[in-house]
């Protein structure tokens, strides 16, 4: 296992001045772009390695070669490959998380190694909001950030929800709350460095996830715990009381706990409860009512908002009429579109492509009643599609995406005499057969995309994915 060094690479801003700096992923999410327009505004020589070509990273390329507020000509480019000379001559090395750095022979040859991540926490003296977990994790976050601006708070939304938390670095101080969603892969980063002490630390709920590049779930669940590693009493734990991954990490947090409970068999040691109706209550007061999101899963995340709203003293009225006008967020139960059938029905359609595990769509497909025509598949992330297999008979009409993870779905739908159309190599041909489904349905209804699965091969990522989605939707139901 590689070690962090615990001495940051820079340790002032004016540090970065002149260093060489290698950063190794450039990708089209913002978090590379972020990452290489803050270090030119600090005047580092930058070289952008990235196994992407020149053609495929085009439009992160052109919007940092179009800003004439950089010095662009301090930009080196290795583009279709890494070169080794690229990181042996770096001063510091700026690792995507998405990268392992066990085996890499490149990352080898760096003398430190430092994130976008890393780099902020050294910086910032902003109190941290820290949420990690499999599910919910963009919503959570969303919520609380949504929560404590509309609370009167200045706050700041980053992390794994495809912000980069440098781009507002030189914002932030003791007075500014910082919501970040931390991924697994970035927590590892963290590792030993003691850059993470959270003031709140929060994991939603655990299911198995990237098992393709863990192996097992204990590996997954000890990058997860070192969201609160590094905590102690002055700061704040939230977990679970549903099950028995909250009980351990309550176990081992140094910070106060409290818990949250969706389920009447263990909500009475909970501080935080949703009930049978779907509302929410933190300590017999009502903080989540009517909302604007479906799904009792996203009112968990909700609820997750709430306490953290708690905790930052904000009055439990006030927390009820703040969450009741929240709208959700892109690519998660994303209400986007409404079609007229031939019948005169109305089709409300969602795009739910941030579901890229087995329990997120069968959540998805859980949180809608009637007349559900719900669209899945992908490719597979060494995980366990039962959970989708069980939940799938309560979509009326079930289309799939072709992949892996749909191969694995198949045989298990066939068992339960589940009916599917599909699986489809491209969006086209799937909502062509969905848009003669609609049109010829007697009845109101839902259309939810919620693939389950990862996006390779088809799609960029699963943000790709779900604005071709989006496009595709408007183009053939018009």
């Amino acid at each position: 296992m590689y070690f962090y060094s615990d001495k940051p690479a820079f340790e002032t801003l004016e540090d970065i001045k002149n260093k060489n700096v290698t950063v190794m992923g450039l990708g089209l999410n913002g978090g590379g772009e972020a990452t290489v327009r803050f270090l030119l505004r600090h005047g580092a020589n930058v070289t952008i390695t990235d196994m992407k070509t020149k053609e495929q990273l085009e439009s992160t390329i052109k919007s940092l070669e179009n800003d004439s507020s950089l010095d662009t000509s301090k930009i080196k480019y290795t583009l279709g490959c890494h070169n080794i000379e690229d990181f042996k001559n770096a001063d510091v090395v700026i690792k995507n998380p998405g990268v392992k750095i066990e085996g890499n022979k490149f990352l080898a040859e760096a003398k430190q190694i430092e994130t976008d991540i890393s780099m902020f926490l050294h910086f910032t003296k902003a109190p941290i909001i820290a949420v990690t977990g499999s599910k919910g994790k963009s919503s959570t976050v969303s919520a609380i950030h949504f929560g404590l601006s509309q609370a009167g708070f200045t706050t700041f939304l980053g992390g794994n929800i495809t912000v980069s938390p440098l781009t507002f670095l030189e914002k932030t101080n003791e007075d500014t709350p910082v919501v970040l969603e931390l991924s697994s892969w970035q927590l590892a980063d963290l590792r030993g460095r003691k850059l993470l002490k959270p003031y709140i630390s929060l994991i939603t709920k655990i299911v198995p996830d990237h098992q393709n590049w863990y192996g097992n779930m204990e590996n997954y669940v000890a990058d997860k715990k070192l969201i609160y590693g590094d905590q102690d009493e002055n700061c704040f734990s939230i977990f679970t009381s549903d099950d028995n991954w909250g009980n351990i990490f309550s176990s081992e947090s140094k910070a106060k706990i409290l818990r949250y409970s969706s389920s009447t068999e263990f909500c009475k040691n909970a501080y935080g409860i949703l009930d049978e109706h779907d509302k929410g209550w933190i300590e017999n007061k009502l903080v989540l009512d009517k909302t604007l999101v479906p799904g009792h899963h996203m009112k968990e995340n909700l609820l997750n908002a709430a306490i953290v709203m708690s905790i930052m003293k904000v009055p439990s009225e006030k927390i009820c009429k703040i969450l009741s006008e929240y709208k959700g967020i892109h690519h998660r139960l994303e209400y986007f579109y409404e079609y007229k059938n031939s019948t005169g029905k109305n089709f409300i359609f969602y795009n739910d492509s941030a579901a890229t595990v087995p329990e997120a769509a069968a959540a998805a497909i859980s949180s809608f009643k009637t007349n559900v025509f719900a669209i899945c598949g992908g490719t597979d992330k060494e995980l366990a599609f039962l959970p989708l297999a069980e939940n799938a008979h309560k979509a009326k009409k079930l289309f799939l995406l072709s992949g892996t993870g749909t191969d694995k779905l198949i045989p298990m739908l066939q068992e339960r005499k589940i009916e599917y159309f599909g699986p489809y190599q491209n969006l086209q041909d799937l909502l062509q057969q969905a848009k003669s489904e609609i049109d010829s349905s007697c009845e109101d209804g839902i259309v939810v995309f919620t693939p389950g699965a990862t996006s390779f091969g088809m799609f960029n990522n699963e943000f790709d994915r779900g604005e071709k989605y989006k496009k595709a939707v408007t183009q053939n139901f018009n």
